[in-house]
């Protein structure tokens, strides 16, 4: 069994899988929102204190299982760097306690592995990450090496939909109540302009897009609910058009047979629905992540664990280090 902790920013998350079968046998998250929603965004302190009172909780439900762990998955990059040392704290403890080596996961190759939950992975492929701190597209060829295809100048594409929702006080986060506004939108009310768009450059910006919402909202002044819900389809329009027209130029260098997309903005039903536009036309399999796994959890840790563990790549604990700014590098 491998164990998955997951603690980046504002999710307590444990998971245990099965080495062999990729069978999960446990499985639990203790999500913060509800915190942090008052503030409109993550609190970095209020965060590391709502883990140090969760995880040790999520421990205790799995002392059963302390026997037949084989080693510890832990996210220790990128994040909140208060957020990624309580879980890092909790797998030294293990390691020491249950003489289990330790494996260090980037939580963005995690987030890959979120495709491949109960299946062993197949790869080459290509990948869009959309969160709340990350954009950017991904080759991953057979072997596993990963090359960097676009990223975003400014804004991610998740942290835009919580901007735009903090201008309309619809709280945080915002990705899941711009969607469920947007369903009661009128088409056309209004509109903005895609970003970038006719720009040579393969890369993404939102800052811009977020700016238009902005003057819009400071010329209706007080808006009412049905302006809020043409606000809200107007913007995730023009966003996830934006990042479809980036994908269209990359679709027609690579002609790739696989496209996965990951990561917590990931379930927004609109841009599946486009991407899956997408890859019909180029008749490329178009694979996305369970629902309940879009957003950080532990089980895709222990998922991208087991592969390190087959490959004995492991860090003594001692040696074990988070790095809150750390990307995927290009290989």
């Amino acid at each position: 069994m491998i164990l998955g902790i997951e603690s980046s920013c504002d999710d307590s998350s444990l998971a245990i899988i099965d080495e062999k079968n990729l069978e999960c046998k446990f499985y639990k998250k203790i999500t913060q929102e509800e915190d942090h929603a008052k503030f409109g965004g993550v609190v970095p302190e209020l965060a590391a204190r709502l883990h140090t009172a969760a995880l040790p909780k999520l421990l205790e439900e799995i002392k059963p299982y302390f026997n037949s762990l084989k080693a510890v998955a832990v996210t220790n990059e990128p994040g909140l760097s208060v957020s990624l040392i309580s879980g890092v704290s909790v797998a030294k403890t293990l390691s020491v306690a249950l003489n289990l080596p330790i494996i260090a996961i980037n939580h963005l190759i995690g987030h890959i592995y979120s495709l491949f939950l109960e299946r062993e992975a197949e790869f080459g492929l290509g990948v869009l990450l959309v969160s709340g701190g990350h954009t950017m597209v991904l080759d991953i060829d057979e072997s596993g090496k990963i090359e960097i295809l676009a990223t975003t100048g400014d804004d991610s594409f998740g942290e835009s939909f919580d901007k735009v929702a903090k201008m309309m006080n619809l709280g945080y986060p915002g990705g899941a109540v711009i969607e469920q506004k947007a369903l009661n939108g009128v088409s056309g009310a209004f509109e903005f302009t895609v970003p970038l768009k006719g720009d040579k450059r393969v890369e993404y910006s939102f800052s811009g897009l977020k700016n238009q919402v902005r003057v819009q909202i400071e010329k209706l002044g007080n808006l009412s609910k049905q302006e809020i819900c043409d606000i809200s389809l107007a913007f995730q329009k023009a966003a996830c058009l934006h990042i479809i027209d980036k994908l269209k130029v990359i679709f027609k260098q690579k002609r790739f047979t696989k496209f996965g997309v990951v990561g917590g903005a990931s379930a927004n039903k609109f841009l599946r629905a486009n991407l899956q536009k997408l890859c019909d036309n180029y008749n490329c399999q178009m694979l996305v992540a369970p629902l309940e796994f879009c957003s950080d959890n532990a089980l895709m840790i222990a998922r991208a664990g087991v592969e390190k563990y087959r490959k004995s790549e492991f860090t003594h604990y001692k040696e074990l280090k988070i790095n809150p700014k750390l990307h995927i590098k290009k290989t």
